[in-house]
């Protein structure tokens, strides 16, 4: 084709290319940081950046500005861009979740996690006792139904727990609870993971068909209770792991 012929496609080979190229660049250094790989000898330029990794930087500078945008990075006048201390990464960004879940494995990041859920869950479950419509209980059974498939070597044991919870977000009709779905199905991989271990067992089918029984029965107390049980039982697990550990 000639040149006059040609017009570049905005969604083509090459745009396509260049985001495989920032979100790569993005995860290699995301995960850099949270690792502390950068801690002794400081975060490069952009053009050190583009060199080490063999990209334009037109490509580090993309990643730089998203590093930044999920709290990792600043620039300051005369410093660079640095790292910036722990308290300031955004917790709630997936990428950095996983990040941090896939640095040295702690009890207490998982324990703080479960936190968040038991003051989000229990309330998610009673608004989805009052609030769930037809499809919402549809995907809540499904879940279940995966669940106890799971328990019998049938299912994946750990999507299908995650998609109980997450069809219970879903039911609430928040968009606030429906938000947190990203963070719940992250985070919950390794907690999930690492309470079964412990037990050598999966989920408790009966504690999570009490939580279904209640959002059926539209009886958003005993489908709080129902909830708030089943996560206070993995608190009361990992704390006893850690005592153990410690």
């Amino acid at each position: 084709m000639s040149e006059e012929g040609y017009r570049p496609d905005p969604g083509g080979v090459r745009t396509q290319l260049g985001r495989n190229l920032t979100y790569g660049l993005l995860d290699s250094l995301g995960r850099a940081i949270v690792h502390g790989r950068f801690e002794a000898r400081g975060f490069p330029t952009e053009g050190e950046l583009a060199k080490q990794h063999g990209v334009s930087r037109s490509v580090t500078r993309e990643a730089v500005k998203m590093l930044t945008a999920k709290g990792l990075l600043s620039a300051r006048p005369r410093q660079g861009t640095i790292i910036q201390a722990t308290t300031s990464w955004n917790l709630f960004d997936t990428d950095v979740l996983r990040w941090l879940l896939e640095r040295k494995f702690s009890v207490e990041l998982l324990q703080h996690f479960n936190e968040l859920r038991i003051a989000i869950e229990p309330e998610a479950a009673a608004l989805a006792a009052r609030h769930a419509g037809a499809d919402d209980m549809d995907a809540i059974q499904a879940g279940f139904d995966r669940m106890t498939a799971a328990d019998r070597g049938e299912d994946e044991i750990l999507e299908a727990d995650i998609e109980f919870h997450v069809a219970i977000l879903r039911a609430s009709g928040n968009p606030f609870y429906r938000q947190f779905r990203e963070v719940v199905t992250t985070a919950l991989r390794t907690s999930i993971r690492f309470t079964n271990r412990l037990t050598g067992h999966s989920a408790n089918i009966a504690d999570h068909r009490a939580v279904l029984g209640a959002i059926e029965a539209r009886d958003a107390d005993a489908a709080r209770g129902a909830m708030r049980k089943i996560i206070a039982d993995v608190l009361a697990l990992m704390a006893r792991a850690e005592e153990e550990a410690g």
